[in-house]
């Protein structure tokens, strides 16, 4: 079977490195859709302005799971909606730990977040 090249929609932006990727783990356009629209799990990104969700997939004795970053761009004008640009695909062995931010204290926040750096 061949793979298709997923073409960018009023909706959804492909990077050709999503595309790459779609290809290495042989994940079809409408199975990415089916993770993007019905996830079962959805966390922050681990690049800026990033959004990632999961479906699992295989079997009980095999589990895998189907992870998707994108984000979201914003329209320069009113009439158009925004689109979702599908950054990357992936497919993780087994069951992902739920990410979770550490506890930081809000002074180390403060150091973090200042300019003076």
């Amino acid at each position: 079977m061949r793979f298709k090249i997923p073409k960018n929609t009023e909706d959804l932006v492909w990077t050709n490195h999503s595309i790459e990727k779609m290809k290495q783990y042989q994940l079809s356009e409408q199975r990415i859709k089916r993770v993007l629209y019905n996830p079962k799990r959805k966390e922050e990104g681990i690049a800026p302005n990033t959004i990632a969700v999961m479906q699992s997939t295989g079997s009980a004795k095999h589990p895998t799971e189907i992870w998707i970053m994108y984000q979201i761009q914003k329209s320069k004008s009113k009439k158009q909606k925004a689109k979702i640009k599908i950054i990357s695909v992936w497919r993780y062995p087994g069951v992902s730990p739920i990410r979770t931010i550490p506890d930081i204290p809000p002074e180390v926040w403060d150091i973090l977040n200042s300019d003076e750096n």
